[in-house]
């Protein structure tokens, strides 16, 4: 195997793939990035069983072809010292890797590539396409409120359905619901499936926040493709059956409240200065009239703020931890927002003021006596 590529391109596309290389393995082989060059041009793949990614170029010149599994970590702080400059890279038969850059040389022991784990096969019939714009915000805005808890694994990752034209995600931590809705090129059948929050967060990561164009995504019982069009993303299906979420999003409320995102994040993070141990400190919002109050009061000292604010309904104190308010409040894009009360014991629901492309739910805490 032998190929020549410019560094910075190759540097690009081992950033790329080593985000689903392994760290914790029994198999050393999964420490590594597989190369491989055929008559379709110079891949880079890396694979940990559960997330897989592959890149492939067209501007690097195939002169011999051939595979072979390098060290990821060793491999990628090679090319990341090396000057900007064209780099040889040369296979021998017993997988010693010959790494060339102007007057810079490095030898290294490969492994053969044929012991690497390719990408598992996803038929690329029915597809659904989304901006890859709009899927890096939704991820976004979605992927704080994933559960952190193994004990419950369909909540370690995100519900996506599509259906109807359009695509639905969904985050549950048990505390709170983070819901996005969002427009998509419709080819099959509706979905239903439970995405690792591990690909998620990688793929966002991949995307730039000006990218244009768009993701294809396809799926099968186990796995679901995302062709990034610089990269495949193959990532595992979490297994389980995800909340009846659509339960929990009730229309009826007794108060209403409509007012300014800013103020309303500005007076939290004042609050949150005071409640550093939110659960046992939560932040206190009384609804009277034309304002909300904002108060924290804990050993440290205590806080008052007022917004004020557009309220429909009945009166109402309620308590939260200011972080869960604060992950939904700044994930909205839009100026005003409007927050949904029942009772002190009810969760709220922040959305949109006229559509309902977004809703996030969080429980309240139980006020206690200071």
């Amino acid at each position: 195997m032998k190929i020549v590529c410019q560094r910075n391109i190759l540097l690009e596309n081992i950033n790329i793939v080593s985000k689903a290389v392994s760290s914790k393995s029994t198999l050393q082989i999964l420490e590594c990035i597989l190369l491989k060059t055929d008559e379709f041009g110079f891949k880079l793949i890396s694979n940990d069983l559960e997330l897989g990614i592959e890149t492939s170029t067209m501007e690097a010149t195939v002169i011999e072809e051939g595979t072979v599994a390098l060290e990821a970590k060793i491999f990628s702080e090679i090319i990341r010292k090396l000057p900007n400059d064209n780099v040889t890279i040369t296979v021998d038969d017993n997988n010693v890797t010959h790494i060339e850059c102007g007057k810079v040389k490095f030898k290294i022991l490969g492994q053969s590539g044929n012991e690497f784990p390719y990408l598992p096969d996803v038929e690329k019939n029915k597809y659904y396409s989304i901006s890859k714009m709009d899927f890096k915000n939704i991820i976004k805005q979605t992927l704080f409120a994933v559960s952190q808890d193994d004990i419950k694994p369909a909540l370690t990752g995100e519900l996506i359905q599509i259906k109807d034209g359009y695509l639905n995600i969904v985050a549950v931590d048990g505390f709170r619901i983070a819901y996005r809705q969002i427009k998509v090129d419709e080819e099959g059948d509706e979905v239903s499936i439970i995405v690792p929050s591990k690909a998620l967060s990688e793929i966002s990561k991949i995307l730039s926040s000006d990218e244009e164009g768009n993701i294809n995504m396809y799926f099968t019982d186990k796995h679901v493709l995302f062709d990034l069009q610089s990269c495949i993303v193959v990532s595992r299906l979490i297994s389980g059956e995800f909340i009846k979420y659509e339960q929990t999003f009730t229309d009826e409320f007794t108060t209403v409240v409509h007012l300014k995102t800013e103020e309303f994040i500005m007076s939290l993070e004042r609050a949150s200065l005071i409640s550093r141990e939110a659960k046992k400190n939560p932040v206190v919002l009384k609804v009277e009239n034309d304002k909300i109050i904002v108060t924290s009061n804990t050993e440290f000292g205590n806080s008052y703020d007022e917004i004020i604010s557009e309220v429909l309904g009945n009166n109402i104190e309620i308590a939260f931890n200011p972080k869960y308010l604060l992950d939904a409040a700044k994930a909205t894009d839009d100026e005003k927002i409007s927050i949904y009360f029942n009772t002190p014991l009810s969760p709220c629901i922040i959305k949109n003021m006229e559509e309902s492309n977004y809703k996030y739910l969080v429980l309240p805490l139980r006020l206690g006596k200071n």
